[in-house]
C-alpha cells in the first residue's frame, strides 16, 4: 500500500488509528521559529448523522518533546431530543499530568492524557476548538460554538518540563473508530457521513495564512469508502461512506 509523506507521519504517530480514512495536511504561511502559543481549528458536522463511530480530528506537535497531541469532534446520538456534540482533546505524551475533572490518565491505552466533553449543540452551527498555552507547559482545549459564541472547557493537561510551543503545520484525520478492534470489515459497509475542515487560525504575533493544504485518501479502502471532497474558500468538504 502507497502511503503519502503526511498520512506516513500520521500512521506512526497515532498507531491506534487503523480504521482512519481520510489525512489533510495544516500550517500557516508565516510563523514565529519557535511556533505558536495557540491555534484554533474550525469544524461543522451539519450534514453528519446523528451516530457515533466517526471522529474528525487535527493533530499538533510540539517543540522540545516527540509525542502529538490531536483535538476534534464526533458526532453522538441524540438524547431526550436534544442533539449531541462529543468533543475531544488529547496528548500521548509520556510525563503529560492533568488535574482536570474532564480528563484522565492515558491515552488509547498508552501514556498521555485524554479529555472530553458532551454538550448539547446544534449540528448546523461551525464549532472552534482552540488550544492554547495557559502557563508553563500547561495547555487548554476550549470547543466554542461559533453562533452562539458560548466556550466550553474540553480539558487541560501539563506536557513534561521543556515542551515549547506548538510546531507549525501537522495532519488531521477523518476516522472511523467503530473498525478498531474488529477483526475484519468490508469498506462498501462504511456509514456515511460529511465534514467540513476549515483554516487553522491563531492569534501569535507574527503567524499568518493558515490553510488546510491539502486533502487525501489512505488505508485500505482507498477508492472504495464513497469518498468525495471539495475544496471551498474557508477549507474542505469531506464525505465518506454510503
Amino acid at each position: 500500500m502507497k502511503i503519502t509523506a503526511a498520512a506516513a507521519v500520521l500512521m506512526s504517530f497515532a498507531p491506534s488509528l487503523g480504521f482512519a480514512l481520510v489525512g489533510n495536511d495544516w500550517s500557516f504561511a508565516k510563523a514565529p521559529v519557535d511556533g505558536l502559543k495557540d491555534i484554533t481549528f474550525p469544524f461543522n458536522m451539519a450534514k453528519a448523522p446523528h451516530k457515533s463511530g466517526f471522529y474528525f480530528a487535527q493533530q499538533f506537535n510540539f517543540h522540545g518533546i516527540k509525542d502529538v497531541g490531536y483535538t476534534g469532534l464526533q458526532p453522538r446520538e441524540d438524547q431526550n431530543g436534544k442533539s449531541i456534540v462529543h468533543a475531544a482533546f488529547s496528548s500521548f505524551q509520556a510525563g503529560a499530568t492533568t488535574k482536570h475533572r474532564n480528563c484522565h490518565t492515558g491515552a488509547d491505552g498508552g501514556p498521555g492524557v485524554s479529555c472530553a466533553v458532551d454538550i448539547k449543540g446544534n449540528y448546523r452551527h461551525t464549532y472552534n476548538i482552540t488550544v492554547e498555552n495557559i502557563r508553563g507547559t500547561t495547555w487548554r482545549g476550549t470547543l466554542i460554538d461559533t453562533v452562539s459564541k458560548k466556550p466550553t472547557v474540553i480539558g487541560e493537561w501539563t506536557l513534561p518540563q521543556g515542551a515549547g510551543k506548538i510546531v507549525n503545520g501537522q495532519v488531521g484525520f477523518v476516522e472511523y473508530y467503530t473498525w478498531n478492534g474488529q477483526p475484519s470489515h468490508t469498506c462498501d459497509s462504511l456509514p456515511y457521513t460529511q465534514a467540513v475542515f476549515n483554516h487553522p487560525t491563531t492569534k501569535t504575533k507574527g503567524a499568518r495564512g493558515g490553510k488546510v493544504t491539502k486533502v487525501y485518501e489512505y488505508g485500505d479502502c482507498v477508492g472504495k469508502a464513497g469518498y468525495v471532497v471539495k475544496k471551498r474558500s474557508t477549507g474542505y468538504d469531506i464525505k465518506v461512506g454510503f
